[in-house]
């Protein structure tokens, strides 16, 4: 299996992983070298996101992957992931970001995002309120819409869950290993489109067992060992940040919330700030170090709008985002928690503190 993700969080070769491995410079050179050259026999420009996806396929390609999942990077009709059919389309989430490219609304988002669909391959939706301009496409164009709560999805109780879908039913199921309220639909999803490929990728029940217990993903509410409680969170989007707000308070502890805090200035700081504002005690702000990060003037501004100041203690502001966290595990203790969260960024920068600090 080859995937093909973005963005990253350390190092740019985590976006391309074959056999669960991340690509060595090597590799990755030498598909960038080769994806050059033929851009300039065809005397034409790459954007640094179709650079990347087209060595991506390039390695997967050298490498006879049987199978190659791609995660599309922008909403989905123009993104340079759709100049690939793939076999089975899956749609997670519709909601507001990136609207200076998708649109305003999520009907116009939907809309965008459905460009990933083919005409008579499966499309795949647990987004449970699907926008009507989503279902009129996979209409349009004649793909096999499937729906979660209507052709597939889940039931469970407080140890397993049950999977229901296209070809059959899957009980007794364990819990993924990663941690969330969104997790058993983000997994039937998956178990929908292998019910749907089982012919051409035969998955054993046994592997889909170990698949949910092994599985990782950093920083998607990525809990650190030690103490106070560090989670990790990209979320930089107001459905993001909703989601982490209940994962936060099914995990409330008796002491307080630090959130380690910087965002990109594109983004809708305003919107994760309002769905967080229940769930952090002491905001944390610091800047990144990116031409897009948003200043922490900005940021306080935005706490300040909704109500949060420093004047009632409830904002710090730092020159970086180790800064802030560091400040947060001095202060800290163990009945309290610190989440960092805002953009890859500025989970990026603590991962990379942490990993330094290991070898010192």
């Amino acid at each position: 299996v080859g995937c093909y993700t973005t963005p990253h969080l350390l190092s740019y070769n985590e976006r391309i992983r074959i056999k669960r491995q991340v690509i060595n410079d090597d590799a990755l050179c030498q598909a960038f070298k080769t994806v050059n050259l033929a851009r300039m026999r065809c005397d034409t420009s790459l954007t640094y996101f179709e650079f990347g996806t087209l060595a991506a396929m390039y390695l997967f390609d050298q490498a006879k992957v049987d199978v190659a999942i791609l995660e599309v990077g922008l909403g989905g009709r123009l993104d340079a992931v759709n100049v690939f059919d793939a076999d089975c389309a899956i749609l997670t989430s519709i909601d507001l970001d990136h609207m200076d490219y998708l649109g305003d609304s999520r009907d116009k988002i939907g809309f965008e995002k459905a460009g990933i669909f083919r005409k008579g391959k499966p499309a795949i939706c647990s987004e449970p309120n699907v926008p009507i301009t989503t279902c009129q496409y996979a209409k349009t164009i004649g793909a096999d819409f499937i729906q979660i709560d209507k052709d597939f999805g889940y039931t469970a109780n407080n140890t397993q869950w049950n999977f229901w879908g296209p070809k059959g039913r899957h009980h007794s199921l364990p819990y993924p290993a990663l941690r969330g309220i969104k997790q058993l639909q983000n997994a039937s999803a998956c178990l929908a489109a292998l019910d749907i490929l089982k012919e051409n990728v035969p998955v054993s029940m046994n592997d889909i067992r170990r698949g949910l217990l092994e599985v990782v993903l950093p920083g998607r509410f990525q809990i650190l060992p030690g103490e106070p409680l560090t989670i990790l969170d990209v979320a930089h989007n107001p459905s993001a940040a909703r989601s982490l707000a209940a994962n936060l308070d099914v995990l409330k502890p008796h002491g307080y919330t630090y959130g380690v805090f910087a965002m990109l200035k594109d983004k809708d700081i305003v919107g994760v700030v309002q769905a967080l504002k229940h769930s952090i005690d002491i905001w944390l702000v610091s800047s990144i170090a990116s031409p897009r990060g948003a200043c922490t003037d900005d940021l306080v501004e935005v706490l300040e709008h909704v109500g949060i100041t420093k004047e009632n203690g409830a904002v710090y502001v730092f020159s970086d985002s180790v800064e802030a966290f560091l400040f947060a595990c001095e202060r800290g203790t163990k009945n309290d928690r610190i989440c960092v969260l805002g953009s890859f960024y500025t989970v990026g920068a603590i991962l990379q503190y942490q990993s330094l600090a290991r070898y010192r």
